[in-house]
């Protein structure tokens, strides 16, 4: 292994190498990637001098020049290389960026645990990173940092190591928030299965959204539509309960000694109501990953909302939008006056990220002359056409056209437990409030 891993060290210079000095469209891509990561990274709390080393890893491992990436163009340039040699280098387009912890100190290596997902790695330095960080490594530690597969079994560390120490439960709950918002595409990235039943519950909570209120657009006072919304979540737990052939009348403790109940599905049905059932380290013998849906409770600044309008898509998720109300309506009046209204709500809609492509798009449908008026008067766009020009329009503004997982998906069970326990925790380090606040489960916004 310390031969491998000796010849990885070497091999990953060479390509660090190929790509610094290259020239041409591999230069392009390398410097239009970078900017791209780190226009999206500025407002990252992982901000030190382990961010551009990782950025630089990263692209290694998936950066492209069209659709070939450059792994594929650094093998080419090396026509001499072994076939074992030419594996491993790739065997690191499975690289990952995780937010790990140190569940085990080895004689030459760590075995770590992927927070995201609950797996396991042994990691092992290849001589690249920093030696006195790694003397710092204790059990217990938080690292971010990517790993690169070095054989079926063994991974070896990036260049770049951020130590975050050993973080209790409310900050490493904050943390993992922290890597969703910053990592997003890395998000269950070593568990398909875990991101594919996420956004399963998405679909799933799209239709009951759906079926409870009967349309996929609803507008209601803020406090009325929390209220609503816990009402709805309520039935959804029910009907997973009769789905599985639970009767949701009794207790966990009567449900899980009677026979013929399978603990798993009692854990997917229970979704955020559930409460650990298993001894750690029990093996898995689940058909799919247990999940647990997030809690539903409204920002309080939401809440208080004269007209809060919530909207739902089967990949976007649920949308919240206060002047979404106002906005239809004043698309509706569809006069002179309204247009400059309009075209300033419309320009706070382009500047907030959380607008997302999918609204634009539900207003373009509903009033589509309105709205290519509006547009092509406020943007000074004369041949601006909705049906046409909307994406283009979106992009040139910075709006993905393409749904990141949504906040209202369900997160893997230890996480969800682990969100539960930092906020028990907070609330018992604050003074009692005059008046209770639940805070949700999950990736909250």
């Amino acid at each position: 292994m310390a031969t491998t891993l000796e010849r990885a060290k070497e091999l990953k210079q060479a390509l660090q190498k190929f790509v610094y000095d290259a020239e041409g469209d591999l230069a392009v891509s390398l410097e239009t990637y970078s900017a791209e990561q780190l226009s999206r990274l500025a407002k990252s709390q992982y901000q030190d001098a382990n961010q551009t080393t990782l950025l630089i890893d990263r692209f290694l491992s998936e950066g492209k020049v069209g659709d070939r990436l450059a792994l594929d163009l650094f093998i080419e340039s090396q026509p001499e290389l072994a076939e074992v040699d030419r594996n491993l280098i790739i065997g690191w387009q499975r690289g990952f960026v995780g937010l790990f912890a140190v569940s085990e100190i080895l004689v030459d290596g760590f075995e770590l645990m992927n927070w995201l997902t609950a797996k396991h790695y042994i990691v092992k330095p290849n001589g690249l990173q920093p030696p006195e960080k790694l003397a710092r490594l204790k059990v217990g530690e938080i690292i971010l940092t990517q790993i690169f597969p070095v054989t079926d079994a063994v991974w070896m560390f990036s260049d770049a190591l951020t130590l975050m120490g050993k973080l209790g439960k409310p900050k490493l709950a904050i943390a993992i928030r922290n890597f969703k918002q910053s990592y997003k595409e890395y998000l269950y990235r070593d568990a398909p299965e875990l991101l594919e039943e996420a956004w399963h519950s998405v679909e799933q909570y799209h239709q009951e959204f759906i079926d409870f209120f009967g349309s996929d657009e609803v507008t209601l006072p803020g406090y009325e539509a929390n209220q609503k919304l816990k009402e709805l979540q309520k039935i959804a737990i029910e009907r997973r309960f009769k789905d599985v052939g639970i009767d949701g009348t009794k207790s966990l403790t009567e449900l899980v000694e009677e026979s013929g109940i399978d603990r798993e599905e009692l854990i997917a049905a229970m979704g955020a109501e559930v409460e650990p059932l298993f001894d750690r380290g029990e093996p898995q013998t689940k058909k799919k990953p247990a999940m647990a849906a997030p809690q539903i409770d409204l920002p309080e600044q939401l809440r208080k909302a004269e007209q809060l309008t919530m909207l739902t898509h089967p990949r976007w998720g649920q949308m919240f939008l206060v002047t979404y109300h106002q906005i239809k309506t004043l698309l509706e009046k569809d006069d002179d006056q309204s247009v400059e209204d309009i075209a300033k709500l419309l320009r706070q809609y382009l500047e907030e990220p959380e607008i997302n492509a999918f609204v634009w798009h539900h207003l373009a449908h509903k009033y589509p002359s309105q709205m290519t008026g509006v547009l092509q008067k406020a943007f000074d766009r004369p041949n601006f056409e909705i049906t046409q020009d909307l994406d283009a329009f979106l992009q040139e503004f910075g709006k993905p056209l393409t749904p990141d997982l949504p906040e209202i998906a369900s997160v893997p069970l230890h996480l969800h437990n682990l969100f539960q326990e930092a906020m028990l925790e907070v609330s018992k380090s604050q003074p009692k409030p005059k008046s209770k606040q639940k805070v949700g489960t999950g990736f909250q916004r």
